[in-house]
């Protein structure tokens, strides 16, 4: 019983990873090289990645460890530092000596851990070391940076590497799973539910629930792009960002829906802006369900709440009935009626390009607007969020006469 424990017992206890562990968390037999832990956000992998270092270095039979993170920042404020870091879940009586100037970590017995970021592969090209902990390696920005890791992984009697990821289809993902000398452990975020915030389930989850995003991120689920469709996840992901600058002009566009009722199709409500950079940031999803009333009214809200310059909407069904339907609820609002006199794939292609260009970043993420874009094909019924986000695109960076904000990258 817990309670009978000494005060020394139960400190042992308290740091004992094998107890608390849940049997997927630790390490598996074999005489494996790389040990890939493909899991769901919130799961665990930095509490496993950092266990099974502590475990390695605490064994006294592993020396030197190389601890990759895709960036600086990254290795230190997660892998090292981290609630869940190598300095948080050491025991006291045996916890490493971290000189961050040095990018070190080193244990009592002289065993010794040095940081990397992913975005230096060149500073793996030297150093050698007989094991490696690699974090988050979907999101490492270059491909050499794991190459040079393997190269320098030649130390000590069995060299091995644990590997703690998110997935995405990058080639390195891919190749660990086909290898032959890889040992594949896979999770999801629910199988550690019991350890995450309730709000983290209620707003989050339950939003990502079901997306392709969610399978990807939740269920750990390595998603190929449809080779069809004119719009790529992983190109989506890539230029994603965290914030929007400055904007130059805002405005929220609308695909509306002409009935209300559970059966009525959605109506797509979209805001995007412009930088001075030239560059396109989709800043908001209100798509929704509801009457004309019920649509015109979050358009307008969005409108408010955006500060933008303009609600910009579709009105082949609607024809007038769609400004009277938005001036209703507001008078004063900006509005522009656009007709669609050519076909879905011939306006929505000029807008993937400009996203093959590095041109549009989604300002987080929408994941049912990024499963309507990623899931479509030319030929197919247009999804609605997808034709608003086609019409703010257009209005902002495709129009002939558009002023020239700064230079486009």
């Amino acid at each position: 019983m817990i309670a009978s424990l000494t005060q020394s017992q139960a400190d042992d206890l308290l740091y004992d990873w094998r107890f608390w562990a849940r049997p997927a968390q630790l390490a598996p037999p074999g005489d494996w090289l790389t040990w890939l832990v493909l899991a769901g956000r919130g799961y665990g992998k930095t509490r496993t990645g950092a266990e099974w270092i502590r475990a390695k270095m605490e064994s006294g039979l592993f020396r030197r460890a190389a601890l990759v993170a895709p960036t600086t920042s990254d290795a230190r404020d997660v892998v090292v530092e981290g609630e869940s870091g190598i300095l948080a879940i050491c025991p006291p009586w045996n916890m490493p000596l971290y000189e961050a100037t040095k990018r070190r970590l080193t244990w009592p017995n002289g065993a010794r851990a040095t940081l990397y970021s992913a975005e230096e592969p060149k500073r793996l090209r030297g150093p050698q070391h007989d094991i490696a902990w690699a974090d988050e390696l979907a999101a490492w920005k270059y491909d050499e940076t794991w190459d040079m890791l393997m190269f320098g992984l030649r130390a000590g009697p069995n060299p091995q590497v644990a590997v703690t990821t998110t997935p995405r289809p990058t080639p390195a993902i891919k190749d660990l799973v086909a290898s032959a000398t890889t040992v594949l452990t896979g999770g999801t975020t629910y199988e550690n539910r019991a350890n995450l915030a309730p709000q983290f389930y209620q707003r989050i989850v339950a939003k990502y629930a079901g997306t392709r995003l969610g399978r990807q991120e939740l269920l750990a689920q390595i998603l190929e792009d449809n080779p069809y469709a004119l719009w790529k996840l992983t190109r989506i992901d890539e230029l994603r960002t965290a914030a929007a600058p400055d904007l130059v002009r805002v405005v929220v566009a609308v695909d509306p829906s002409a009935t209300g009722g559970k059966n009525a199709d959605e109506a797509g409500i979209i805001a995007a802006g412009i930088g001075a950079d030239g560059h396109g940031y989709i800043l908001g999803d209100d798509t929704l369900r509801a009457s004309p009333h019920g649509w015109g009214s979050k358009a307008v809200l969005a409108y408010h709440a955006h500060s933008a310059d303009r609600i910009v909407a579709e009105v082949n069904n609607g024809g007038e009935m769609v400004e009277l339907t938005i001036r209703t609820v507001d008078e004063g609002v900006a509005y522009k009626a656009v007709h669609a006199s050519r076909g879905k794939r011939t306006r929505a292609e000029p807008v993937a390009a400009l996203y093959e260009q590095g041109r549009v970043h989604h300002v987080g993420a929408f994941s049912k607007l990024e499963d309507e874009m990623t899931g479509w094909v030319p030929g197919a019924p247009s999804p609605n969020r997808m034709d608003a986000l086609v019409w703010a695109l257009t209005e902002l960076m495709l129009q002939p006469n558009k002023p020239k904000w700064g230079l486009a990258a």
